[in-house]
């Protein structure tokens, strides 16, 4: 199984991004219901079979949760002020 994230939608389709960076367009309607920008997806490694993909919230909110951390550590370094190139 691997993770895919919902990268964006455009009308009709989905622009889903897996862990590797390879990108697939797939028709929302394929999608689980309640899919949505953001939302993370565990499906079969190779050629995912969409419609037995599953949400999986809770790699979601370890991942929101990740960038949460990232950001507060980037900030307890920033020494503010203007940037000077």
């Amino acid at each position: 199984m691997g993770y895919y994230v919902v990268d964006r939608i455009e009308g009709r389709i989905a622009v889903v991004v897996a862990d590797d960076d390879r990108t697939f367009d797939v028709p929302r309607s394929q999608l689980p219901k309640g899919s949505r920008e953001g939302t993370v997806l565990r499906a079969a490694d190779d050629e995912p079979d969409w419609s037995k993909a599953e949400i999986d919230e809770a790699e979601g909110h370890r991942r929101v949760e990740q960038s949460r951390e990232t950001l507060r550590r980037l900030g307890e370094t920033d020494p503010g002020g203007d940037i000077e190139l």
